[in-house]
């Protein structure tokens, strides 16, 4: 299998329906209490994408994707409109938007990540597929031009020179979610009008 690099078209994703899944198991005592356990410890996102198809057209350009992805068989890239920047939806992003680490000295690779806060509770998430050309790295707030890359197949940023320790790195970007397609089969109806719709296509979160 491999991963292609490439995004789903955008104005189709534009419709879908979904979010992110979370895997719990609940075990109900005989007293009326509950034990409640997390099966993952990070959540996968579940998207579908045929609430997005509107015209002949669309339809023909998911056909012609699902074909080249040869179904489930390789991944490609999903824009969440609901989800897709380092700041809020309103905002655009700022170099200073997420922490990813603090330097040491002799670290010089950082994972771009992602923050859920809530109340005292907060969820990091690892951002694997940055758009290219969106991120920007500060160091302890000042914004850094250059003297870095970043892999837009994994998310990581390396430093030509590590930070110093406790410099506090942070970063904006844009990103898409690794998926692919969670079916083998498009069900395709013809109407009356010969327009065609799609009951369901549905896409899932690629976790490695």
């Amino acid at each position: 299998m491999a991963f292609h690099e490439v995004r789903f078209p955008d104005n189709i994703s534009r419709g879908a329906r979904g979010g992110p899944e979370r895997r719990t198991q609940i075990v109900e005592l005989a007293s009326g209490d509950e034990e409640r356990n997390a099966s993952w410890a990070n959540s996968r996102r579940r998207y579908d994408v045929a609430y997005g198809i509107r015209r002949a057209d669309d339809l023909a350009a998911v056909v012609a994707f699902f074909e080249a992805r040869n179904g489930r068989l390789h991944g490609f890239r999903f824009r969440d409109w609901a989800d897709y920047k380092s700041c809020l939806p309103s905002q655009s992003p700022a170099p200073t938007d997420q922490g990813i680490g603090t330097g040491d000295g002799e670290t010089s690779g950082f994972q771009l990540l992602k923050t859920y806060p809530s109340g005292a509770q907060a969820w990091s998430r690892s951002i694997a597929r940055p758009v290219s050309g969106s991120v920007q790295i500060a160091l302890d707030g000042v914004e850094q031009v250059s003297g870095w890359s970043v892999d837009t197949t994994s998310g990581l940023v390396t430093f030509d020179a590590s930070p110093g320790a406790g410099v506090l790195v942070t970063a904006g970007f844009e990103y898409d979610v690794p998926v692919r397609f969670d079916s083998d089969t498009l069900d395709v109806t013809l109407d009356i009008e010969r327009l065609g719709s799609i009951t369901s296509i549905p896409i899932v979160e690629i976790r490695r």
